[in-house]
């Protein structure tokens, strides 16, 4: 799903965090049926501001040594042009190897599928891996501008206790100029959450805007849920700085479902609140399945059936 990285991100994703969560997903305390029969999908938006929906590759890397896309690149671009999705998040690995620019490119403009943007992520609260961080970002980043990419999604990484003043401190140095490099490109960074950023009264997450003050931020609607956070509240709290989001499902027992609209999860909520806030940035579909989970159709059903659904619940 979203690229995690390595480390204790990997266990952040592995990690299936279902305590409070069925409270989220059933709904919220108002229902649909106080707004009336005609209150299900909120309007299109216009076309002059259309929100683009895209799709992340997490469902096909999550089972591949590294969680390296690059042999089935060709694959993820087939699929979601089928399914009818907009454009294409990479995740880093992706524009790792050399000829990434070559290979990619040229699968982009076989199917007429943009390349949105790419997921990020790095240890950023040690400052020792810095250096690293930033080589390799900066060969991300210009990989990504030459395949007209214009967002990056940026984790900051997990250690093992909450964060000190100290870390984060350095953590809002390494995004400071990240930020920085993105901008030389005309890309977009924005902070992307999973658990850990949003758990403890956001604790991570509001100390690097009380660092940061105009950072845009690119949530998970489904991490949020999971670290018992109300979607519904946070886009109303946050929508002046959301600029993308992860779009996923999730079933009462807490588990994720083969595609969007076969789970729980008030999108119906949600896209009002989006449309009230105005939202103009861009979404995008990434699926996940439970370690056990046996697929009953092919990955490009079920990406077409979720892009069909947020067409209908979301109004996108």
């Amino acid at each position: 799903m979203d690229h995690f990285g390595a480390g204790n991100l990997i266990l952040s994703r592995r990690s299936f965090l279902k305590a409070g969560a069925s409270a989220f997903v059933i709904g919220r305390a108002v229902s649909l049926a106080t707004r009336g029969a005609d209150a299900a999908t909120p309007e299109p938006s216009p076309s002059s501001d259309k929100v683009t929906v895209g799709g992340h590759p997490w469902v096909y890397a999550a089972k591949l040594p590294n969680y390296d896309i690059t042999p089935v690149l060709p694959q993820i671009f087939a699929d979601m042009k089928y399914a009818g999705l907009d454009a294409v998040e990479l995740m880093d690995v992706a524009l790792r190897p050399p000829d990434a620019v070559e290979r990619i490119g040229e699968l982009s403009r076989r199917h007429a599928l943009p390349v949105l943007g790419a997921s990020y992520s790095g240890q950023m609260w040690d400052r020792s891996a810095h250096s690293a961080i930033l080589e390799d970002a900066e060969q991300v980043v210009g990989r990504l501008a030459q395949l007209e990419g214009r967002t990056l999604g940026v984790s900051v990484g997990r250690p093992t206790a909450p964060k000190t003043p100290a870390q984060l401190d350095a953590q809002a140095d390494c995004l400071r100029r990240i930020i920085k490099l993105c901008s030389s490109h005309g890309i977009v960074l924005n902070l992307h959450n999973h658990t850990y950023e949003v758990e403890n009264n956001e604790h991570d997450l509001k100390a690097t805007l009380a660092r940061i003050p105009d950072v845009k931020l690119g949530p998970d609607l489904n991490w949020l849920i999971r670290a018992k956070v109300d979607p519904v509240d946070f886009i109303r709290q946050y929508g002046h700085r959301i600029v993308f989001m992860h779009l996923r499902d999730q079933k009462a027992d807490g588990r994720w479902p083969e595609a969007m609209g076969e789970g729980n999860t008030d999108f119906a909520a949600i896209g009002w609140e989006l449309h009230a806030i105005k939202f103009r940035g861009d979404a995008v579909i990434e699926l996940a399945h439970e370690r056990d989970f046996q697929p009953t159709r092919p990955l490009r059903e079920s990406l077409k059936m979720s892009r069909e659904y947020v067409r209908k619940t979301l109004g996108y």
